[in-house]
């Protein structure tokens, strides 16, 4: 696993082996950790993209977004970890990759996803969505949660935590609710 920053490469020719994994991953949670892994092992190469959206305010920076995601998928050889801003099918085209691979728990997520695909696959035709599904015992988990959980006096309780983030996650999760 290397981390790195967004590379352009020949727009001309996307690989087919390579997938951009694409979200805010803050904080990284077990349902991610998951699709990466599941997508590592269908895909030659695996781009974590980790987004930067100026009209949110993340709880993580995006450079311990990084680092986590590094400490955790860090055994991960064909797995890069890049930070992005700008629209996702953009970047994945940057990256050369010619999937863009998206995780879906629920039905709603479904929904929202056909919409974003529809989008996409107007900016960028040769970019393919390949969806893979929650693994079951993940699908309930969002990063939103995790937040509100921890936000909520949780954080005190590792074990709970531990349910729903890798281990790496905790401690840096449980020192951002501790500052506040």
């Amino acid at each position: 696993m290397t981390a790195s920053t967004a590379t352009d490469f020949d727009p001309r020719h996307l690989d087919p082996r390579h997938a951009v994994y694409a979200g805010s991953f803050d904080p990284v949670t077990l349902g991610h950790v998951d699709i990466i892994r599941r997508g590592a092992r269908v895909f030659e190469r695996l781009t974590v993209g980790i987004g930067i959206n100026p009209d949110k305010k993340p709880l993580f920076t995006s450079e311990e977004r990084v680092r986590l995601m590094s400490e955790v998928i860090g055994d991960l050889s064909n797995v890069d970890v890049v930070c992005f801003e700008g629209l996702t099918v953009d970047f994945v085209r940057r990256q050369g990759a010619a999937v863009m691979l998206r995780g879906v728990r629920t039905v709603s997520d479904i929904e929202t996803e056909f919409t974003m695909t529809l989008a996409n696959r107007a900016l960028e035709p040769r970019i393919e969505t390949v969806f893979l599904m929650a693994s079951e015992k993940f699908s309930h988990i969002s990063s939103t949660l995790i937040k509100q959980i921890a936000r909520m006096g949780h954080s005190t309780n590792a074990a709970s935590l531990g349910e729903f983030v890798p281990p790496q996650v905790i401690e840096p999760l449980v020192a951002k609710y501790q500052e506040e």
